[in-house]
């Protein structure tokens, strides 16, 4: 589904609807493909301060949406799951973080892919970029077997796993210094773009 997302969207299609766990895999997917092509406009050195600071917002809105929706991934899962044996050992990465990383990894791969074929390019371009694609599917498809072992592991009861909350500070108000430590002599928070 996150290869398909990913080239109609690159052709300028959307996909059909989905509902469930499978729309939050979508939507995450969706976060993290308008992050990396916000992530190639902060990387232009002819962009302007001006072009950098509203990238830069764009990328802490995509980036707290993406962490999100990571959680909302797994907050479904664990209502799928009836029990957990605490005694059972506990996993570190959760399925949504998984789900996160393959989405990303499709990313890698579909820009990757262009690369190894771009008719531009050096034979020595595409063939540097043939050899990282197949490492990338190798790492995709072990990633892939890995979550598909966890989800086993959870339903049969011999594998835990919690949700963790990303508790970011950057974007909120109350928590991050340069917000909260502006304040006009009325004691309100100065607003973006106030002195």
């Amino acid at each position: 589904m996150q290869d398909e997302a990913t080239m109609r969207w690159h052709g300028g299609a959307e996909l059909l609807a989905v509902s469930g766990f499978q729309a939050f895999v979508l939507q995450n997917h969706r976060a993290n493909f308008d992050l990396w092509h916000e992530e190639d406009k902060a990387r232009d050195p002819l962009a302007s301060d001006a072009e950098i600071t509203l990238v830069k917002h764009a990328i802490d809105k995509l980036n707290q949406r993406r962490n999100d929706l990571v959680e909302a991934m797994d907050d479904l899962l664990l209502a799928d799951v009836m029990w957990q044996n605490e005694e059972v050992p506990l996993h570190s990465e959760t399925p949504g973080m998984m789900v996160d990383r393959m989405s990303i990894l499709a990313l890698k791969i579909f820009h990757t892919r262009e690369e190894s074929v771009r008719p531009d390019a050096t034979p020595e371009h595409r063939a540097r970029n043939t050899d990282r694609l197949k490492k990338l599917d190798e790492q995709r498809q072990d990633l892939v077997a890995c979550l598909e072992e966890l989800w086993r592991e959870v339903q049969s009861g011999t594998r835990r796993f919690k949700l963790y909350r990303q508790l970011k500070m950057y974007n909120d108000p109350e928590l991050n210094p340069v917000l909260y430590g502006r304040r006009e002599s009325s004691g309100k928070p100065v607003r973006r773009g106030q002195s």
